[in-house]
């Protein structure tokens, strides 16, 4: 199983969101890059990047400030890379592999244009990525700002057929709320979607871990953590080796240290 570390981007900085919204955000870091290298050195292989200001449709100098970010962190030796976020063209993924990213994520197209989200599984095969997320079992696109009248598991119940060979499923009621997982949607979400996936939202302490690696790797390819690693709730060598990596003895904790709640991150009154 893969864990990966998430790094979520506005305007080039490193932040999290509680359940997504966009008035809600924490700053942790002014050099993802940096913050990615700590990943690295703690023993990660992968790293999971939202880019949020293309997700909001942010101003052109905040989606810059994310490209930019993304191939510093791409650039990072020994990391690959798995990105997210207002991904909605073939242009947007081309893009994103010419960055250096391994694997895209797309979302809304999933719901909004099926026939770009067939186009983009037939090109980009196993370097595109669905990426779902719901709450209460019921899909949510648009940086999750809007819903749909589509069930998640019908959702992924069409992904294969569709040509996607991964999924994110992302549980927006948990997510950057170090709430715990749901084992069971998980499963299901498995069971619906006809391969494994990668488990998002809630994680954040080793016992979240471990009820996700016991669920196995039919169920589960990968676990994406963020804020509980940035505010030292998981240590994520410990998880690593949880999840099959190498054991490292030492704890880590991100320079980062103690997180700043920041009113001034560019797009602030973009609504959720």
């Amino acid at each position: 199983m893969i864990l990966f570390p998430a790094v979520d981007l506005l305007a080039g900085r490193v932040v999290r969101l509680e359940r997504g919204d966009r008035s809600r955000v924490t700053v942790y870091s002014d050099d993802p890059a940096a913050v990615a290298e700590q990943f690295r050195d703690a023993g990660a292989q992968w790293v999971h990047v939202v880019d949020l200001s293309s997700a909001f449709e942010e101003d052109g100098a905040a989606r810059a400030a994310n490209d930019a970010a993304i191939r510093a962190i791409a650039s990072v030796p020994g990391l690959s890379l798995d990105v997210g976020g207002g991904v909605r063209s073939l242009e947007r993924v081309e893009t994103l592999l010419d960055l250096g990213v391994e694997r895209v994520a797309m979302g809304t197209p999933l719901v909004k244009d099926r026939a770009l989200a067939r186009a983009a599984a037939a090109e980009y095969g196993p370097h595109l990525v669905a990426d779902v997320a719901a709450r209460d079992g019921v899909v949510r696109v648009n940086g999750w700002r809007e819903g749909t009248d589509l069930w998640l598991t019908e959702l992924l119940g069409e992904l294969a057929e569709m040509g996607f060979e991964h999924v994110v499923y992302t549980d927006i009621a948990r997510d950057g709320m170090q709430a715990g997982v749901d084992g069971a949607a998980y499963r299901a979400a498995s069971r619906a979607a006809g391969f494994p996936v990668v488990a998002s939202g809630g994680v954040s302490t080793i016992e979240d871990v471990r009820a996700l690696a016991a669920l196995g790797p039919a169920v589960i390819e990968g676990v994406i953590t963020g804020r509980a690693l940035y505010e030292g709730t998981l240590d994520l060598r410990e998880a690593l080796a949880v999840l099959g990596g190498t054991p490292v003895p030492d704890a880590f904790v991100p320079a980062s240290g103690t997180p700043v709640s920041d009113a001034s991150v560019p797009g602030k009154e973009q609504p959720c």
